[in-house]
This record gives structure tokens, C-alpha cells and sequence, in this order.
């Protein structure tokens, strides 16, 4: 996606279209958040506190379903047909899609003090863990709309933390195997990996020149990777060149630990 609109790539010919914009001041409308829905559908979240769903085999240019958020979007993630979306006010939107129709189904305040920078859900769909700018992440369970957590209750802990020196939590992806071990990067250059079921710490890499900015686990989590990327969080300055990084996974790094 770019600033206001959301573009499908075909690679073999490298040849780009657009499958809709979020329409307005480009300062109050940015494209934030990206997600694939499923193979034919994607979901864009913005500044102008708007959730839209698109039809990538449609030349239209009109969403399928708009939902109106709490705030602007700051993180989003989906799991089967269901969309979290971490907005400003602190707020925590799930919205589920069903019969080509969009809906919110709840819509409550984040368990973190500080606003939310990224989200994700367990890979069964559970529960999320969430990322905020004060170096903190919480586990949240989704009891409210009729999922079992196994009788886990939320939580959160502190990380992202140099002696007094708090940064925020860029990124937060879960591993598509082990279901609850997840990984984390920072403005302070690292990733590290936890076990969210047992709230354990299970690895920190080797620190980066710059920001983690984006997180991604191959298909089997043998394979991490990282995008170092500084992100103004300390406003223009020089800075270290933007990398990207695929680091083979140790099991160590990602297996669960026993309670």
C-alpha cells in the first residue's frame, strides 16, 4: 500500500494497479495497516478512523464493506474472518465479516496504559497480544465474545527497556507452529522472543543498527524476518541505511517452555 491507497502487485510482470484509496487530506486519511483477509479480499485501516474491505478481483475501485472505527489505526491482524484493529484512545476493535458484510462485535479499551503500536492474534484465535510506544506488551483474552482462554487471564510485562530508557514495540508476530511463542522488535534495535502462554522469555538476538520496524516468519518458522528501519522516533536525524535481514531460527529461540 502507499500513503492513501492500497495496490495490487502482479510480480511476474512487475506491473502495479490500485484496488482503492482512502480518499481525503493525505495527512488525516494514511493507508496504516494492510492485511489479507483471504486470497480475494484485503482489509486497509487508516487515519481517518475507517476500516475497509476490498475485492482484489474487482476493478471498481468501491470497498465490499466499510466499518467505522474508534480512532485511527495504529495495528491491525486477522485471523479466519475476524480483524482486530488497535486504534488511538486506547481502543481494541474486533470486527468480524460475514455474508460480505463487516461489523464491529466488540470494541473495548486496551489493558495498556500507553497507546498501542501493533496487535496480533494467537494463531487459534484466542486471545492477542498487543505492543504500546512504553515499551510493554499485554496477552488479552477474547472471553467477551465466547472463546475459551483455557483459564489464562491477561496480563502484561515490560520490555524494550535500556536501564531507564523506554522504547516503543514496532512489531509483534506469533509463529506458525508453535501457536504461542511470539516474537518482538523494538526501537531499541532488538527482537526477542517470549513464550505468551507461560510468560517466559525465551531469546533476545543479536542487537540491530537501527529500529525493528516489520516481523515475519516464514510458513514453518525456520526462517525470521526483520526489518531494520529507523523510525523517527527521535525525529529527522542521520541514520543507518534500511535493511532487510532473514535470520535462520534456532528451535530454542521459538519452542515453548514447560510451565
Amino acid at each position: 500500500y502507499s500513503l492513501i491507497s492500497v495496490r495490487k502487485l502482479d510480480i511476474p510482470t512487475s506491473t502495479a494497479t490500485v484496488v482503492g484509496r482512502h480518499t481525503g487530506e493525505p495527512s488525516k486519511v494514511a493507508c496504516s495497516c494492510l492485511s489479507s483477509l483471504d486470497e480475494n479480499t484485503v482489509v486497509s485501516a487508516g487515519w481517518n478512523s475507517q476500516c475497509f474491505l476490498w475485492d482484489l478481483r474487482s476493478s471498481s475501485g468501491t470497498p465490499i464493506s466499510t466499518v467505522q472505527l474508534p480512532g485511527k489505526a495504529f495495528g491491525m491482524d486477522v485471523q479466519n474472518n475476524r480483524i482486530v484493529v488497535a486504534t488511538s484512545g486506547r481502543r481494541i476493535c474486533f470486527i468480524d465479516y460475514k455474508g460480505g458484510k463487516a461489523e464491529v462485535v466488540l470494541d473495548r479499551e486496551s489493558s495498556l496504559k500507553y497507546q498501542s503500536r501493533c496487535v496480533s492474534f494467537f494463531p487459534d484465535g484466542s486471545g492477542v497480544a498487543l505492543g504500546s510506544i512504553e515499551g510493554r506488551v499485554a496477552v488479552e483474552f477474547l472471553q467477551d465474545l465466547g472463546v475459551d482462554s483455557g483459564g489464562k487471564k491477561k496480563y502484561a510485562f515490560k520490555c524494550h527497556r535500556v536501564n531507564d530508557t523506554v522504547y516503543p514495540v514496532n512489531c509483534l508476530t506469533f509463529h506458525p507452529r508453535n501457536n504461542i511463542t511470539f516474537a518482538t522488535g523494538g526501537c531499541d534495535g532488538t527482537v526477542v522472543t517470549w513464550d505468551g502462554w507461560h510468560k517466559k522469555k525465551l531469546a533476545t538476538l543479536p542487537k540491530f543498527q537501527t529500529s525493528i520496524a516489520a516481523l515475519a516468519f516464514n510458513h514453518d518458522g525456520s526462517k525470521l524476518a526483520i526489518a531494520s528501519s529507523y523510525t523517527f522516533e527521535e525525529g529527522e536525524r542521520d541514520h543507518p541505511r534500511d535493511e532487510i535481514f532473514i535470520r535462520p531460527m534456532l528451535d530454542s529461540e521459538c519452542q515453548p517452555k514447560a510451565q
